[in-house]
């Protein structure tokens, strides 16, 4: 799940909510999301996510999301182990829209810190 952790030379670290309609397939909070048609759908794992979930929401429902600025730092846990990875190197998104990968062929988020991380499932630290 992405976490928001720190707004760059903001003074709050938390989103300005927007509401939006999910399109036919479910998301969770923390999910990556862009917007098809209108509606809300899970990010694809080269494209850059437009919004992050801040809430579970059901086909068609109406959810509160934070857009995705280039200023922000997020915490995501990466779905497998990171050890060829560098801080400055850009990751895939999971296919779940929840993680980050250790596949670098076409990132877009971009790795911030590694937090120590050594094994999928371990925090690090990206900017989209």
């Amino acid at each position: 799940m992405f976490s928001l952790r720190k707004i760059e030379g903001g003074r709050i670290n938390v989103f300005e909510p927007q509401y939006l309609t999910v399109g036919a397939t479910a998301v969770s909070t923390g999910e990556a999301l862009v917007l098809t048609n209108g509606k809300l759908v899970k990010c694809g794992a080269t494209a850059k996510p437009a919004f992050i979930a801040l809430a579970d929401g059901d086909a068609n429902a109406e959810i509160a999301v934070g857009r995705v600025e280039s200023n922000q730092i997020y915490e995501v846990p990466v779905s497998a182990a990171p050890t060829a990875l560098t801080v400055g190197s850009k990751v895939t998104l999971g296919t779940n829209g929840l993680t980050v990968t250790a596949t670098t062929t076409d990132g877009v988020a971009e790795i911030v810190d590694l937090n120590g991380a050594t094994a999928s499932g371990d925090i690090i630290v990206v900017r989209f």
